[in-house]
């Protein structure tokens, strides 16, 4: 393949928040962004290849800030079932179809071992770059517990591959489950502050850790040069995690205004993930979910919208996450859609871009189209601002380059 890459004749998004740019072109050289310019001014190197991209619209690759992609089916006991093997190949396939879908990096909230970022890195597996947080730390009882009432059997790590929450109680607990996280090759750290939707003896608007264990853990993740996320719902356990000194908010259902101001003056971010509740409100029974989970999913879909209202009008940073689980995995992109339907397409696109790649500390690297930049670049079939549902679609990302490889191209 040709050392340089022109990208001609597009509707350029840059995902900076500026108005989308007709006829425009990109020079992508040596994995970087070299030049961003009208076609007409463009010329190419001798020996690039051209891609007349035919007014089609490039924008920068989209991030998703909370995925679980070891979550292959919709209970931790059906993965358990399953042959290491099988879970693995799953798992890479899933991998793939996230990136198929234009998601040239995600976080994981969760549960894969570090493992699955190093053979995406190392050119093993074709996905997206992977920012893993290894085991979520949870207490007995929380969250992250999900025994039955009255079963004490808790799963081991299978270490390169699966990671399950640990339970803490206790500051020293929690302190030495964050180091081993961070041992292990966590570029953040996962905490459960609040109850959830999914776990089987949790009330979702309970608190859960107390301040001084969250704050043992963001302490953790910062003296490693990262940083610690937060499962939440409720106000008190938002508060509690922001408090503690937790920079990424997960969720957040219940959000009032009280406590998106005091989000606003730390520097919190929120990461809604309103596409989870709906699809599993959709089809959860159908896929086995309980009637005591379905309760909670409903309850937090009826309140996530308002909360994103309450952070845009706090001026709170909006990231954006999908979280989904099982077959619904492949509809990440149903997230932009439902946030589009509240803030605009524009702000959809840019809290999946821009404001993503400020969060997980790589926006001097990635997510928006500009010069010097890793070039992270997608080509849709379409104009998201017009109809952001395009990218709902897979088949209409046409190309995807992940620091100038080409990923996918069926143009």
């Amino acid at each position: 393949m040709p050392d340089t890459l022109v990208l001609t004749h597009a509707t350029l998004i840059d995902c900076t928040g500026a108005d989308p740019r007709p006829d425009m072109a990109v020079v992508v050289s040596e994995g970087l962004i070299q030049k961003v310019a009208p076609s007409r001014s463009m010329r190419g190197p001798r020996g690039a290849q051209v891609i007349d991209l035919a007014g089609r619209t490039l924008m920068a690759g989209l991030i998703d800030a909370h995925v679980h992609l070891g979550i292959t089916e919709t209970s931790w006991e059906q993965v358990q079932r399953e042959p290491a093997a099988v879970y693995a190949f799953k798992v890479g396939r899933v991998i793939e179809q996230t990136l198929d879908a234009g998601f040239t990096t995600v976080r994981d909230a969760g549960l894969v071992d570090g493992g699955f970022a190093q053979a995406v890195e190392h050119g093993y597996l074709r996905g997206p770059r992977i920012l893993p947080s290894g085991a979520p730390i949870s207490q007995t009882g929380g969250h992250g517990d999900w025994r039955a009432r009255y079963q004490d059997h808790w799963p081991e790590p299978v270490p390169g591959l699966v990671a399950p929450p640990v339970l803490c109680d206790g500051v020293e607990e929690v302190r030495r489950a964050a180091r081993q996280q961070l041992r292990r090759g966590a570029t953040q750290v996962k905490v459960m502050a609040s109850g959830g939707a999914m776990s089987p003896s949790d009330d979702i608007e309970t608190t859960q850790l107390t301040v001084e264990e969250l704050a043992a853990a963001a302490y953790e993740a910062k003296a490693a040069g990262r940083y610690a996320m937060a499962h939440t719902y409720s106000p008190g356990s938002i508060r509690n995690a922001v408090e503690a000194g937790i920079r990424s908010i997960e969720h957040g259902n219940f959000l009032d205004e009280e406590t998106a101001a005091l989000m606003k003056a730390r520097g919190a971010y929120l990461v809604p993930t309103l596409a989870t509740y709906e699809l599993i409100d959709r089809f959860g029974e159908q896929y086995g979910v309980s009637a005591f989970s379905m309760q909670k999913i409903r309850l937090a879909k009826a309140r996530g919208a308002e909360s994103v209202r309450i952070a845009a009008a706090a001026a709170v940073r909006i990231g954006s996450g999908s979280d989904l689980l099982g077959p619904m995995q492949p509809f990440k992109t149903l997230e932009l859609s439902l946030k589009a339907a509240i803030l605009g397409p524009m702000a959809a696109l840019v809290s999946a871009t821009r404001t993503n790649a400020e969060l997980v500390r790589l926006a001097d690297r990635t997510g928006t189209v500009e010069e010097g930049k890793w070039a992270d670049l997608i080509v849709v079939e379409g104009n998201p601002l017009e109809n952001i549902d395009v990218l709902r679609e897979a088949g209409n990302v046409r190309l995807v380059l992940k620091r100038g490889e080409v990923m996918k191209r069926t143009l």
